[in-house]
């Protein structure tokens, strides 16, 4: 059966043609997949029409909306004012069953308020979270939540670990992944009261591979493979790190252009190798774990790879059945 995703096309900087191409790329590597693009229809269809011998069009529809939730809308402000939005008939597409996911490169805040009230939470969740995918000198890691939920309570940071332990089990492919808790300092009672408790609910669960607390520094250093925080910090943590990355990459890339020409050709060959590994586009999207449903966040300035890879990861939620081992895994503690 094919697995049938809505993409909000009218959202994030490149809209809509990266997010049409997205659309076509992941359509033409996968054909068990079906394509719901939601938003202008007309400016839709001429892109399409472009892409036509790249895209199965019995494959891609079109849900037509000229509305649109503005990047600096208050959540709650975009859905009392723009119910007509690309983004609520995405998540109304899902509600109804005519869609198995949904995904968007707009508006971060009012995605995740639209998906919870829309969706609403897993019967065993009581508050979702953001997990990002984040490149690491050894591999990825899992950061959660990244903005969802900036006032989280211990047993939401719990959840939070036994969800994106899943989620990098079951789609990063690591086995029993490492979880640990970012705080000011590795020992068991350091933090704020936040992090302490949160560290006794996850000392408690035996079946969990807590290795205890992290400090920022160690994050990078294949300490963990899933580190969990509340929504401010994991929010901070994600935008330095995208600064970071891509301020060192430039700052690099003009000194070695200030070399010869033979150095530079070298040189540039390397960063871009390095970048290429480091790139959040490989990753996609960020799952909203903990709805019921699938919610696939993209980053604003996603490219046409970042939008067919977030589809990617969609796909595998929906064919893994993601949800239900969040459920199987979170009723197993609870009983």
């Amino acid at each position: 059966m094919a697995v049938r995703v809505a993409v909000d096309a009218m959202g994030g900087d490149f809209a809509p043609q990266a997010i049409v191409r997205g659309a076509v790329l992941a359509s033409s590597r996968y054909p068990d997949l079906d394509i719901v693009l939601v938003g202008d229809e007309g400016r839709i269809q001429s892109l399409l029409d472009v892409e036509s011998q790249a895209c199965d069009q019995s494959r891609v529809s079109i849900v037509h909306t000229d509305a649109v939730i503005p990047m600096d809308a208050a959540p709650v402000e975009a859905l009392r004012k723009y119910k007509n939005a690309s983004m609520v008939r995405m998540a109304q597409l899902c509600v109804r069953g005519e869609a198995d996911a949904m995904i968007s490169a707009g508006n971060t805040g009012a995605l995740a308020a639209v998906a919870q009230l829309t969706l609403k939470p897993l019967s065993c969740v009581k508050r979702p979270g953001i997990a990002v995918t984040i490149p690491s000198f050894y591999g990825p890691f899992v950061l959660c939540d990244v903005g969802a939920n900036i006032q989280a309570k211990p047993q939401h940071l719990y959840e939070y670990a036994v969800m994106a332990g899943v989620f990098a089990e079951h789609v990063l492919g690591i086995e029993n992944p490492r979880i640990a808790l970012i705080s000011t300092g590795e020992e068991r009672g350091k933090g704020t009261g936040l992090v302490k408790q949160a560290f006794e609910l996850l000392s408690q669960d035996t079946s969990l591979h807590f290795v205890g607390n992290t400090e920022g520094r160690d994050l990078f250093e294949d300490r963990c493979d899933v580190a969990i925080c509340d929504g401010f910090v994991g929010n901070i943590v994600l935008k330095f790190v995208e600064g970071l990355a891509e301020g060192f990459v430039r700052t690099i890339k003009r000194e070695v252009e200030a070399e010869r020409e033979e150095i530079r050709g070298i040189f540039l060959s390397a960063i871009d190798r390095v970048w290429a590994r480091h790139d959040y586009s490989r990753y996609g999207g960020a799952p909203l774990l903990g709805i019921n449903g699938v919610c696939i966040i993209c980053h604003g300035r996603s490219n046409e790879h970042a939008v067919a890879n977030a589809i990617s990861v969609a796909r595998q939620f929906v064919e893994r059945d993601i949800n239900g081992a969040l459920v199987s895994r979170l009723a197993a503690h609870s009983n």
